[in-house]
């Protein structure tokens, strides 16, 4: 009889930490995972399925900070991500009234074409659906082509799309605007100034003072169309667009 063989049908399960088992529930349920397996004592464990996968939560090391959002992490292949991110958002507005946009828990944004999108949960576990084609050639550190404006635009992307850092591209876009805004073009500047919106209601910020710079703006046809088609995903963009 031969010895056993090492045969390519494993399956991996992702082990995260977990702040609250009670928190943790309630948000993933909300979003239609199953609990297969739940425990609180002598010590958290739990097991939630959703379509295809598994995610596992164990118990938290004592001086985990969740707001840090540098708890865990697990990659979900996928063919392609628009679906799960709109069940996602469909389930998020049925349970809380609204899509769960900025804090924890929460989901980022989804531009039409974009190939990733993540969900933090409210231990601070990201969870990052990805599409499995997604292009090779991605620049993670932005383009070398581009300079001034665009190129910080560019960074900008990155940071929210596949660092899920929000305050960096904050910060990054505010500094950009100083320096660069006046040698863009107002197309480019009122795309930055959308961004810096977007960005200061996600984060708490006031958004006032980018509303108004961007209101200020005069904005030709050729401008607001290339605007729509670059930031159409953005749900209150004709309100932004608007005169005062």
């Amino acid at each position: 009889m031969g010895e056993p063989t090492v045969r390519p049908n494993e399956m991996t399960v992702p082990l995260m930490p977990c702040a609250s088992a009670e928190e943790t529930l309630a948000f993933y349920e909300a979003l239609g995972f199953e609990a297969t397996y739940r425990q609180t004592k002598p010590y958290v464990y739990l097991a939630l399925r959703w379509s295809g996968f598994e995610l596992h939560f164990g118990p938290a090391p004592k001086d985990l900070d969740p707001t840090r959002e540098e708890s865990g992490g697990c990659l979900v292949m996928v063919d392609a991500v628009a679906p799960y991110h709109a069940a996602f958002v469909a389930a998020m507005r049925k349970t809380y009234g609204k899509v769960l946009g900025k804090g924890l828990p929460r989901i980022t944004r989804y531009r039409p074409g974009a190939s990733r999108f993540t969900l933090m949960d409210p231990s601070g576990n990201s969870i990052i659906f990805i599409q499995r084609d997604e292009p090779a050639e991605l620049e993670y550190g932005g383009s070398k082509k581009l300079t001034g404006l665009a190129k910080a635009l560019d960074n900008a992307r990155i940071l929210r799309e596949f660092k899920n850092d929000d305050l960096q591209a904050f910060r990054a876009l505010k500094s950009a605007i100083r320096r660069h805004g006046a040698d863009a073009s107002v197309a480019e500047r009122a795309i930055a100034l959308c961004h810096l919106v977007d960005l200061a209601a996600v984060l708490g910020e006031p958004t006032g003072p980018w509303l108004t710079d961007l209101r200020d703006l005069k904005l030709s046809p050729d401008d607001r169309t290339r605007i729509e088609s670059e930031l159409g995903h953005l749900a209150d963009l004709q309100e932004w667009l608007s005169p005062r």
